[in-house]
C-alpha cells in the first residue's frame, strides 16, 4: 500500500498555494490529508500529528508556513519522515524571511525546501521520495516529465512557426 503525504499549513490563508500541492498529489494518484497547524498557537497538537505520522501511514510530510515558518522545523524536531517545506510569501520580506527560516535548520534536523509558493514542486518532491520504492509511481513521474518535455517541444515549434 502507498504511504500517504501529509500536507500541512500554518493557516488556512496558505490555502490558494497549497492547494497546487493537493491537485500535483492527485494527478500521481498518492493519497494525502490536508491539515492546518501552527508551531506557535498550536504546538502539542502539531507535534502529536508529527509524532505518530509514521504509524498512521504517512511517507513524507509537506510543511507550508509564512515569516517565522516555525512549522516544518517543528515537525522534522518530532518526525524522522522526510519534511519538506513550502516557504509562503508575505509579511515584511515577502517571503525570504520565510524561505531563510526553513532552510536554515540545525545539524541533523533535515527540512528539504522548495522556492517561496513551490506548493507544486513539494509535491513533486515528495512523489520522487515515495517513488523510491514504489515502480509504478516512478513510471508515472516518467511520464510527466515526458509530457513537459512534449509540451515544450510543441511550445518551440509554435515559435520557430511564428518567426517564420
Amino acid at each position: 500500500m502507498m504511504k500517504k503525504v501529509a500536507v500541512i499549513m500554518g493557516s488556512d490563508s496558505d490555502w490558494p498555494v497549497v492547494k497546487g500541492a493537493c491537485e500535483q498529489l492527485q494527478s500521481f494518484g498518492i493519497p494525502f490529508e490536508a491539515h492546518i497547524f501552527s508551531a506557535h498557537r498550536t504546538p502539542a497538537a502539531a507535534a502529536d500529528f508529527a509524532k505518530s505520522a509514521r504509524k498512521n501511514g504517512f511517507g513524507v510530510l509537506i510543511c507550508a508556513a509564512g515569516m517565522a515558518a516555525h512549522l516544518a522545523g517543528a515537525f522534522a524536531g518530532n518526525s524522522t519522515l522526510p519534511v519538506i517545506g513550502i516557504p509562503m510569501k508575505g509579511g515584511a520580506m515577502d517571503g525570504l524571511d520565510a524561505l531563510l527560516a526553513t532552510v536554515q535548520m540545525p545539524s541533523g534536523i533535515p527540512v528539504a525546501t522548495v522556492a517561496i509558493n513551490g506548493a507544486k514542486n513539494a509535491a513533486v518532491l515528495a512523489a520522487q521520495i515515495l517513488s523510491v520504492s514504489d515502480d509504478e509511481l516512478a513510471a508515472r513521474l516518467d511520464q510527466a516529465r515526458e509530457s513537459m518535455a512534449a509540451q515544450i517541444a510543441e511550445k518551440e515549434k509554435k515559435l520557430q512557426a511564428e518567426l517564420g
